[in-house]
């Protein structure tokens, strides 16, 4: 599967949630519903940056961009908390 293939499939889904269903990726839905503009722009930018290959590259693409949403709503001092580089699903 090409970028282009990639991004073609994309641009059938409708909502965020549907992304997340076809890369399998579990998702907290209050959390999207309240953060769903900079998901999508942070998924986007990721997309436009490392032009994914594959299936599994565009997965990882769209994982870093939640966790990254996700860890920019913590306190800078203790996001430590979150654990996300040791525990967290990107590694």
């Amino acid at each position: 599967m090409s970028f282009t293939n990639i991004q073609s499939k994309l641009a059938e889904f409708t909502a965020i949630e549907q992304v997340f269903e076809y890369f399998e990726v579990e998702f907290d839905s209050k959390f999207v519903e309240e953060y769903r503009l900079p998901l999508l722009k942070r998924f986007n930018g990721y997309l436009i940056m490392q032009k994914p290959e594959d299936w599994f590259a565009a997965r990882r693409v769209l994982r870093n961009a939640y966790c990254k949403v996700q860890r920019g709503r913590l306190d800078p001092h203790t996001r430590s908390a979150c654990r996300g580089c040791t525990s967290c699903i990107r590694r």
